[in-house]
């Protein structure tokens, strides 16, 4: 039943969680309205299958088969179960990126993720390929908190400092392409969730002070929980703000200045979630994903990336209770692929990701069924300087030693 706030809350069952009332704020999360004030507000250049067409599943099934090998698709976690049924793999984002790549033959690469993860792939994938995003308005809103005049901007407040030579930027997997080539021209690295610890620790050795961007809780749990650094050692740079709201001392007195930037979706889990879901569940297992914020992760059981998310949960005993910090189409997947478990969702209000959740069944089978009439739509390209760059800051990442250096 839904909330006073209109949310919808989510009943817990072994094995199953159910479905949120279809409130206007619900329907809004699901991607079936807009918010201009938040969200790339573009149009599909032609018009969609109605989603209530009882024949979408049959087109999308038959359009796949008649594309056959020319033919790709790529499945993030995050995705609705709809889309997942099509999906020729499914993973994090550099992980479809890099399957994209590892299949040369396929001409049409549909992305069913957000722009950044396109860009990636269109990064990584030969000339001849074509990536695809379903629905242009498909954006991650983390990606969009730092645009490139920011952090050029950013970059000219640190030369001003007299820090910016001895700093290294590190950027998160989560930012455009331009950012990433911004990078990669500046001596930083990529990293991902799996291998923030390591990237942060050789940025260290290229110089004295980190710039990370543009996810500020991922930098500062790797930070002070991964490195042993202090909180107090973190300073936030607002790009609104002349210096980022900070003095010239206190930007040279920092080891790591973070961008203000978050995930919509991991920054709503708050330390009272925590404590709630330990008095429901007694013996109950909290795991959460680093970009929750510090006070989250402090307070959970273990902290890791999807993939871990994923793994962890395979190899739980049966019986075993567990809350789940991460986007709630995947905590849905995971209650029902393990249904010998007790799986919650770690905030009573429904929490989709709404831009990733843009990609829908009609958005895919009128991608396919263009394809198939030989007009490519939605069609992303990165530019090959900005391709350039942007692939140095990837291949220093993939260049760290260690275990899962090239996991998202």
């Amino acid at each position: 039943m839904p909330d006073s706030a209109g949310w919808g809350t989510i009943t817990l069952v072994t094995g199953l969680l159910h479905e949120p009332q279809p409130t206007p704020l619900a329907l809004l999360l699901l991607g079936q309205d807009a918010d201009p004030g938040s969200e790339r507000g573009v149009e599909c250049p032609g018009a969609l299958p109605a989603a209530s067409d009882p024949d979408l599943v049959d087109r999308a099934a038959a359009a796949k088969a008649a594309l056959g090998d020319r033919l790709f698709i790529l499945g993030h976690h995050y995705q609705r179960n709809e889309v997942i049924d099509f999906a020729d793999v499914t993973g994090d984002s550099f992980k479809l990126a890099q399957q994209a790549a590892a299949h040369p033959a396929a001409e049409f690469i549909v992305f069913c993720g957000v722009h950044f993860m396109a860009e990636s792939a269109d990064i990584l994938t030969a000339d001849n390929q074509k990536v695809i995003l379903p629905d242009l308005a498909a954006g991650c809103s983390m990606a969009d908190m730092a645009n490139i005049v920011q952090v050029e901007h950013c970059w000219e407040d640190l030369e001003q400092a007299g820090i910016a030579e001895v700093t290294i930027p590190i950027t998160y997997m989560n930012s455009t392409a331009a950012i990433k080539a911004f990078t990669g021209r500046h001596g930083g690295a990529v990293c991902t969730s799996s291998n923030a610890e390591r990237s942060m620790r050789w940025a260290f050795e290229q110089g004295e002070k980190v710039l990370f961007l543009p996810d500020q809780h991922l930098g500062r749990n790797t930070a002070v929980r991964e490195l042993g650094l202090e909180l107090t050692d973190c300073v936030v740079f607002n790009p609104r703000k002349p210096l980022g709201g900070r003095t010239a001392d206190q930007l040279r007195d920092a080891k790591v200045i973070l961008w203000k930037g978050h995930c919509s979706v991991h920054g709503r889990f708050t330390a009272d979630c925590v404590d709630d879901v330990r008095e429901r569940i007694p013996g109950v297992t909290v795991i959460v994903h680093p970009e929750c914020t510090y006070e989250v992760v402090t307070k959970a059981d273990i902290v890791g990336s999807t993939e871990k998310i994923i793994a962890t949960i395979a190899a739980a005993p049966p019986g075993s209770a567990w809350a789940i910090g991460t986007e709630l189409n995947l905590v849905k997947r995971l209650a029902q692929n393990h249904p010998d478990k007790t799986i919650a969702y770690l905030d009573k209000s429904v929490c989709f990701c709404s831009t990733m959740n843009r990609i829908d069944l009609p958005h895919l089978v009128w991608v396919l069924e263009s394809l198939i009439a030989g007009t490519v739509v939605n069609q992303i390209e990165v530019d090959p300087e900005t391709a350039k760059w942007a692939k140095v800051s990837l291949d220093r990442m993939l260049a760290l030693p260690g275990p899962d250096a090239k996991a998202d």
